[in-house]
């Protein structure tokens, strides 16, 4: 890479890191630290919020994902308005006027002290684990596009992030987000602009081909549980898990927290509401784009180059027969595109039919590259992940690279950056001052939050080594969390159910996660987001059935 881009890119790090430790003033107290003494405006919250959610898994997992299966992810997103709206009325000014460190504090207020502790550890375990998927995005990619060792790739990222979380707290976090989504949302328009000027056809044209091969189909309205992403699992899934997410994960109520006020803290909350699913729509178009750039443009067998080498090296013969016949589909699926391009709407059934055929070569002969790779190292192949960052090296125009590079390491840290304090904060509150250490001073605390800090930011690296090899990430940071998600959030809403108890809460949780454990072994065919609607239903099933029963039965 040219020594400009990696100037922006080391340029950006360096700015980044400095102005979070900046921003450590006024983090001498618990309250400052972990909630920016609740001061902050509702349009910094919000755009935080945003900015944990766009991770430098979107920016490279979700922009892959576009480009090999098209828009239909955003149905993914179709529950948050509806989620949102119902937070908006319910836990937001519920859980801001409580005046808690973390949402798991009111669950011992309500119920009693092991569902707090359940309830936190188990998001203390989600939470750890997709962080370290966050973190993997890029690192995996960099490692192997530069040939760098996994463990420095890891340490570009979390080294920065864990030095001004631990020193600035969340408010180093939050404002931070502001600056990292502005610069997440520029590189993504200019990626469009470049590939819309790149693409040797007509806007409406290079639309037209991507819709012919299937990339541009945003609603499924089948109702069935095998499939991963349609309408249905979008506004049912998508509801319960939205709900989970944004109203009882301490990463996203921690922000909410640190509003001035409830009608702020509303506000924030809106930001994601009316912008999320257009955001979301933006970057799976940019990987909609690219794809129609590489029908006219050959792109390579492999987008990682290690795997290329593997195969290489285990069987060049066939590695060069399936090169040859993957140079000839894509010469056929370039030609119907121009001949599609050139074909009026009236009469293109015949042109789009070409299309599909020689889109499905392509994706035959890739399938059998992937299958070649698999067998050579030994591990499931997968590079959807990869699809963007060759583009990027390749195709990008000098100084464009390095700021689409640096838009992708600071969309990890922002997410990173947010997911470490809510882990700081939660083993803090919810379990050290809980249970370890009841009366200390705020400076034990506050030491005790950044060796938190640092040891979350340890194991979140040690688990991107391993999170890489599992496919999509973002379908990976989605299906740990949906896991959890379900069973946590029928906690919450048996709080919010009379003369619901303790047993019914702690046992309730046990047996949503019970269920959803037996559905992800015996019936692994269910898509993951309909594991939230199971968790959060057995727990409630279960907490009131135990509600109703006397209080010594229960106990």
């Amino acid at each position: 890479m040219h020594w400009l881009n990696w100037a922006i890119v080391l340029g950006y790090l360096t700015y980044i890191s400095v102005d979070g430790i900046r921003r450590a003033k006024g983090t001498a107290k618990l309250e400052g630290y972990f909630l920016g003494n609740r001061s902050l405006p509702w349009w910094v919250v919000g755009l935080s919020v945003m900015a944990t959610q766009l991770s430098a898994i979107t920016m490279i997992g979700t922009t892959g994902q576009g480009a090999t299966d098209g828009m239909r992810f955003v149905q993914f997103y179709f529950g948050l308005p509806v989620a949102l709206v119902i937070l908006g009325v319910t836990l937001v000014p519920f859980l801001h006027g409580a005046k808690v460190y973390t949402a798991y504090e009111f669950l011992e207020r309500r119920f009693d002290a092991r569902t707090r502790s359940l309830t936190s550890f188990l998001f203390l375990l989600s939470r750890g684990l997709s962080c370290g998927t966050i973190i993997a995005a890029p690192a995996v990619v960099f490692s192997s596009i530069f040939g760098w060792p996994l463990a420095y790739s890891v340490a570009l990222i979390g080294v920065p992030t864990v030095i001004y979380t631990m020193i600035g707290g969340v408010q180093a976090v939050a404002w931070t987000d502001v600056k990292q989504m502005v610069l997440v949302i520029t590189a993504l328009v200019a990626m469009i602009v470049v590939l819309l000027t790149r693409i040797p056809v007509g806007a409406d044209d290079a639309l037209r081909i991507a819709g012919a091969a299937g990339r541009l189909r945003i609603f499924d309205f089948s109702f069935t549980l095998t499939k991963q992403y349609t309408f249905w699992s979008g506004i049912i899934g998508g509801t319960f898990l939205m709900l989970s997410y944004f109203g009882t994960d301490q990463s996203q109520v921690q922000r909410y927290l640190t509003a001035k006020s409830v009608d702020e803290a509303r506000s924030s909350h809106l930001i994601s509401a009316y912008w999320k699913i257009p955001l979301q729509a933006m970057v799976l178009l940019v990987g909609v784009l690219v794809f129609v750039f590489y029908v006219f443009t050959a792109p390579p067998l492999y987008y990682n180059p290690a795997q290329a080498e593997r195969v290489r090296g285990a069987d060049p013969v066939a590695y060069a027969a399936v090169n040859q016949r993957y140079g000839t589909a894509l010469a056929h699926r370039a030609e119907a595109a121009r001949a599609l391009a050139r074909t009026p709407r009236s009469d293109d059934a015949a042109a789009k039919q070409a299309l599909r055929e020689g889109d499905a070569e392509v994706a035959a002969v890739r399938t059998d590259a992937l299958a070649a790779a698999a067998k050579a190292t030994g591990k499931p192949a997968t590079d959807v992940n990869y699809i963007i960052p060759h583009f990027v090296l390749t195709e990008l125009p000098l100084g464009l690279t390095g700021i689409f590079i640096a838009a992708v390491i600071a969309a990890a840290m922002s997410a990173v950056a947010g997911e470490l304090a809510s882990l700081s904060s939660t083993t803090v509150i919810d379990l050290y001052r809980r249970w370890v250490r009841p009366e200390a001073d705020d400076a034990h605390y506050l030491k005790v939050s950044r060796a938190a800090t640092g040891a979350w930011g340890l194991f979140a690296c040690i688990i991107a080594t391993f999170a890489a090899s599992l496919g999509s990430l973002i379908e990976v940071v989605n299906r740990f969390g949906s896991y959890f998600y379900g069973s946590i959030l029928g906690v919450f809403l048996l709080a919010m159910i009379p003369r619901t108890r303790g047993a019914g809460a702690f046992y309730g949780l046990i047996c949503g996660m019970a269920a959803v454990g037996a559905v992800n072994f015996w019936a692994p065919s269910v898509a993951f987001l309909w594991y939230n609607v199971i968790g959060a239903v057995t727990v409630v099933a279960i907490g009131v059935l135990l509600g109703r029963t006397p209080p010594e039965a229960a106990e």
